[in-house]
């Protein structure tokens, strides 16, 4: 009997650090976000009031989840608020609406710096020679779970919703990219079918954004994407939640692997972008 009791309390001493946490996440999961919160959503998110209501019940649920699980750390004495922690957890949770996700399971700490931060980078000179240097960094995701954020830039990208540039979605989108083993622009599809047709696609957008920035031309995305085919993807994902409209024009194949991947259409959310201004007759002077 004495034996039976003592392989029990083993057993138990085994799948209690499995059990427990799994006890607390559905105890935290049945209590709603607090409204409170949700105003900041509404405030930092200027498309969240535009998602259907399955949409927002889900962003809520999965912003509880990711309040729960992740550890906000400021750093050079930032103290992390509420509308830091709901602002960068709202942004990230919007890249896995409508999507089995266990919302970001290898992260568990989120950096947060008041402004850039300064990150030490090897460079490689002529000859092999590598020397230490610095680099001024807006964000930054790791591959030992930690994501590196400055709330000025987090906040910029929340102000502006439609110039195409948002650090959360963009470090979030690395997070999901080294889901597949190693950040490459080719995240988890789940089907190995697709990777040949997502690999085509993307190759074509990745090479057109390389040309327009070696000729220094305009471009619907940030020519940050020509670095590799992970910022690629990073930047494509800006864009497409940012600038959906002008990314379905000029770039409809990749448009439409991202409709796949992220099972979610921005434009629903918001309203189409005006119509760029005419150009002035030829010989016409502004202020005459």
């Amino acid at each position: 009997m004495e034996a039976l009791i003592w392989i029990g309390l083993s057993a138990l001493a085994i799948a209690l650090p499995f059990i427990y946490p799994r006890w607390r996440l559905r105890r935290v999961l049945a209590r709603p976000l607090p409204p409170e919160a949700e105003d900041i959503l509404r405030r930092n998110i200027p498309v969240y009031s535009g998602m259907p209501a399955d949409l927002q019940q889900q962003l809520r649920r999965m912003v509880v989840q990711f309040l729960h699980q992740k550890k906000f750390v400021g750093c050079e004495g930032l103290e992390v608020t509420d509308e830091m922690a709901v602002t960068i957890a709202g942004q990230a949770c919007m890249l896995l609406l409508n999507r089995p996700s266990k919302v970001y399971p290898a992260l568990h700490t989120i950096l947060l710096y008041p402004t850039e931060f300064v990150a030490q980078r090897a460079e490689v000179g002529p000859g092999g020679v590598v020397t230490p240097g610095r680099q001024s960094m807006l964000g930054e995701s790791w591959d030992d779970g930690r994501v590196v954020l400055s709330w000025d830039d987090v906040r910029r990208g929340a102000g502006d919703w439609t110039d195409g540039h948002n650090v959360v979605l963009h470090e979030f989108a690395h997070q999901l990219d080294s889901e597949s083993g190693r950040a490459n622009g080719a995240p988890y599809l789940g089907n190995p079918a697709s990777y040949s047709e997502w690999s085509e696609v993307l190759s074509r957008a990745y090479q057109n954004l390389r040309w327009h920035a070696m000729y220094r031309q305009p471009a619907v995305m940030d020519h940050y994407g020509a670095t590799n085919p992970a910022e690629f993807f990073a930047v494509a994902t800006e864009t497409f939640y940012e600038k959906p409209y002008q990314m379905a024009e000029h770039y409809p194949e990749l448009f439409a692997e991202f409709l796949k991947y992220y099972r979610v259409d921005p434009r629903e959310w918001m309203s189409p972008p005006p119509p760029p201004s005419p150009e002035p007759p030829l010989g016409y002077a502004h202020g005459w």
